[in-house]
């Protein structure tokens, strides 16, 4: 049996990351719940933890999966034409349990900045097989990660993105942003009436505030490969 915070917090959890695939950050759910500071929404999280709720993903700074839901709980469906993000992790020597015809061969387009915005994106450098239960209708592409400014929301130095080519966005996306025309940086997007910010999910990097012609949105995140050396 769940407190009614406990629950809120496990569905608040469960609805971001079936939203956008990633958990929130512990600002967003201290936010939610409207709770004073980070150290409630800890023992919330421990508590779910050691009630088999939740679990936390190793090498993954603050990332969380839900394992089970109450009984009770009911969920909403995701908004017209989104599909939930399911990131999925490719390990070093580890087989793939999926034929050949299971994946796309997307071009890697170069290194996209999680951190201080880098050049625009490049031309095509390679190609990475994706899995197709990653990718939905549309165009897609791969960008690998530079930087560290979205370490809490699962995404590492190193990390490959895959991204579905678009240039819409919900507030609250993790997004392919082009900057001033000339710089790309991967970032979640949140509307402040007519600007664009550019979120990091990292303490140590500042959001960045833009006017709306200032910012074209390339792409939103649909998926994670991680490759262990």
């Amino acid at each position: 049996m769940l407190t009614r915070k406990q629950h809120e917090l496990l569905m608040f959890i469960h609805e971001r990351i079936k939203e956008s695939g990633v958990s929130p950050s512990f600002d967003e759910m201290k936010e939610a719940l409207d709770l004073a500071s980070k150290s409630g929404i800890h023992r919330l999280i421990t508590a779910l933890e050691e009630r088999g709720f939740l679990r936390r993903l190793p090498h993954r700074a603050r990332a969380l999966e839900v394992v089970k839901l109450p009984q009770q709980a009911t969920t909403t469906a995701p908004p017209k034409g989104r599909s939930p993000f399911k990131p999925q992790l490719v390990e070093a020597g580890q087989a793939a349990p999926m034929v050949a015809n299971d994946t796309r061969d997307l071009p890697i387009l170069g290194k996209i900045a999680a951190g201080t915005p880098i050049e625009a994106i490049q031309q095509e450098r390679d190609r990475l097989p994706v899995p197709e239960v990653m990718l939905g209708a549309g165009e897609h592409f791969v960008l690998e990660i530079q930087g560290d400014s979205m370490i809490n929301a699962g995404i590492l130095d190193g990390d490959y993105v895959v991204i579905r080519k678009t240039d819409a966005a919900n507030s609250g996306d993790i997004v392919v942003a082009l900057v001033m025309g000339e710089e790309a940086t991967l970032k979640r997007l949140r509307r402040k009436g007519a600007s664009i910010a550019l979120e990091a999910s990292n303490p140590a990097y500042e959001t960045r505030i833009f006017g709306p012609d200032q910012v074209q949105v390339q792409g939103r995140l649909v998926g994670l490969i991680r490759r262990y050396h």
